[in-house]
């Protein structure tokens, strides 16, 4: 699954705009592909001198942003899959609901120069960057962002989105404060902003709770209890095949990620892996370099020598770590509040018995944990400059939300089905700035399931409790959705834990990238991963302050000082 799922519920009108039949500026076609200007004719004086009325000005035809392209248009673009993308009928990313809807209802075409797998895109995007054979319209990250807006290689969508954006789009787009400031350069909108999300992202605990009530143990609340349960699952034969095959905990060779994911588990120990926080004297300091990062390492090295963790998990990605665990041999994993819609999913299908919990992150001490949450922004959609059709982006933008939030939306059809997520298939997919978030479709779903009353609830939410009620009358394809929305499932614990009781620790840098994170930021995250993965398979714990060293020498000096300097000004 995506690591970044994002939000995708809002409740909103969109505007009935007028349409029209001719194009404004240069276009020849009747697309209305250009702005909305005036045209000015001549005065009388400046003509000849007569008595005739000098003409009044004109306004050009208003844009209308759901006028379908005649001929159609055709727009390239690169994009990334991922283990959990699904077809069914034949479909494939080139040819689904979403590619013949853009075609039958906008009139876009779209082709792909490439597509490749999540864990490669940024190292592809950065070949066709540098070869300069960029698509009309792609994904790119914040540093990537950074330097083509530097370059000038990015068209301005500051008009395009005044013009083309359905009352939606905008509303969306202008909620997400910091997350547009992002996207800006030069007091321009280089790009559709990812969304303001400070929940979706939050690490969380889950625990086969079959697993607790066989081998008797507590749930975990605490760090010992973790600690606790992860032996047992490993030595105590959990799943009852009388062998020595089972794990106490997921990992992979990404550490990080959403799935699996040692942030929480590192939030136990008040360690914060990639984000910035405040040290006792207020300035912004790294927390993969600080005094409790050492500690929680030198924790899950304990655990990996004593086997709780696949010996081959620096070699697995995601995909290899999730087959572990839905075969019943991993008993918790931590990571995002999607986890239950993948991999757990597929690992209930497989075995009815199998149930799992969520939690909080556990404490090692008595202060709560705070659950890491970083809203820096790298993920913007944007358009090469001098394509063809720049305004497109901002149509295909309006198709999604009005589709899967809109007044007209068909979640069924374009959201997801039969186990089946079909909103992966568009182009520009994910939530992009919701009120209250998934948060409040939650809350909205359980209201309705205890009122067993669905009259006032969105499509979206509509499409999520139905899906409980079936699970609910006993069917496990839709265990996941339950455990994601409905009462005790993910967005409960986030809800009751992390914002109830304001145990989320956000990072404290949100800005657009410094000139440091530009050019060294890549090799300081390597550097991040390669140390803390061989301190995880046992070099000495003493290492952990050479790579500190290393750090700050490599570059994360002088970006500790930007981002100070940033936050002085913020």
């Amino acid at each position: 699954m995506n690591k970044k799922l994002r939000n995708r519920s809002l409740t909103a009108s969109v505007a009935l705009l007028l349409a029209v039949t001719t194009a404004c500026g240069n276009n020849s076609d009747n697309t209305n592909g250009g702005t909305n200007t005036k045209t000015n004719t001549a005065t009388a004086s400046e003509t000849t001198n007569t008595n005739e009325p000098a003409p009044a000005e004109t306004e050009a035809p208003a844009i209308d942003p759901n006028a379908k392209y005649d001929p159609p248009i055709e727009v390239s673009a690169v994009r990334y899959t991922d283990p959990t993308y699904k077809f069914k009928d034949g479909d494939t990313i080139e040819n689904n609901v979403w590619t013949r809807a853009y075609e039958s209802d906008l009139g876009i075409k779209i082709k792909y120069k490439w597509i490749v797998n999540g864990d490669q895109y940024g190292q592809k995007m950065n070949l066709t960057i540098t070869s300069n054979d960029l698509p009309d319209i792609f994904q790119v990250d914040s540093v990537q962002f950074r330097q083509l807006a530097e370059g000038g290689q990015l068209e301005d969508l500051t008009q395009y989105v005044a013009d083309y954006g359905s009352e939606l789009t905008k509303t969306m787009i202008d909620r997400g404060t910091n997350a547009k400031s992002a996207a800006m350069y030069d007091g321009k909108l280089m790009g559709i902003p990812p969304a303001e999300d400070y929940l979706g992202g939050a690490p969380l605990l889950y625990v086969r709770t079959d697993w607790l009530k066989k081998l008797n143990l507590p749930e975990p609340k605490t760090m010992d209890d973790f600690i606790n349960i992860a032996e047992a699952f490993t030595t105590k034969d959990p799943d009852g095949n009388g062998k020595n095959d089972t794990y106490g905990l997921a990992a992979s060779k990404d550490l990080f990620g959403g799935y699996p994911d040692f942030s929480g588990f590192m939030n136990g120990f008040h360690a914060y892996a990639n984000i910035w926080i405040k040290d006792s004297s207020g300035k912004l300091v790294n927390g993969s370099t600080q005094p409790e990062m050492k500690t929680a390492l030198a924790k899950l090295q304990e655990l990996y020598k004593a086997g709780v963790i696949d010996k081959e998990f620096g070699v697995k990605d995601g995909g290899k770590a999730a087959e572990l665990q839905t075969a019943g041999k991993v008993g918790m994993s931590f990571g995002a509040m999607w986890n239950p819609l993948w991999p757990l999913q597929d690992g209930v299908n497989k075995d009815p018995n199998a149930e799992w919990g969520v939690f909080p992150i556990p404490s090692v001490d008595g202060t709560p944990a705070m659950a890491q949450s970083k809203a820096d922004f790298n993920a913007f959609w944007v358009v090469k400059k001098g394509a063809e059709h720049p305004e497109a982006i901002v149509k295909l933008f309006n198709f999604y939300n009005e589709k899967i939030i809109g007044e007209t939306a068909e979640p069924a059809k374009y959201h997801s089905a039969d186990g089946i997520e079909f909103f992966k298939y568009a182009l520009l997919q994910g939530g992009f700035g919701t009120p209250q978030g998934l948060l409040s479709v939650h809350k909205n779903v359980v209201t309705a399931l205890q009122a067993n009353d669905a009259a006032k609830l969105t499509p979206e939410e509509k499409s999520y409790y139905d899906k409980i009620v079936l699970f609910n009358g006993g069917d496990r394809t839709n265990w996941a959705t339950n455990k994601v929305f409905g009462a005790g499932g993910s967005w409960e614990v986030i809800g009751a834990n992390y914002v109830d009781q304001s145990l989320l620790m956000k990072s404290e840098f949100f800005g657009a990238p410094t000139p440091g994170m530009t050019d060294k930021q890549a090799i300081l995250d390597k550097l991040v991963l390669e140390k803390f993965t061989k301190i995880i398979l046992g070099a000495p714990i003493s290492d952990f302050d050479q790579f500190v060293s290393d750090w700050n020498k490599l570059g994360g000096e002088q970006i500790t000082q930007e981002v100070n300097d940033w936050y002085a000004k913020k």
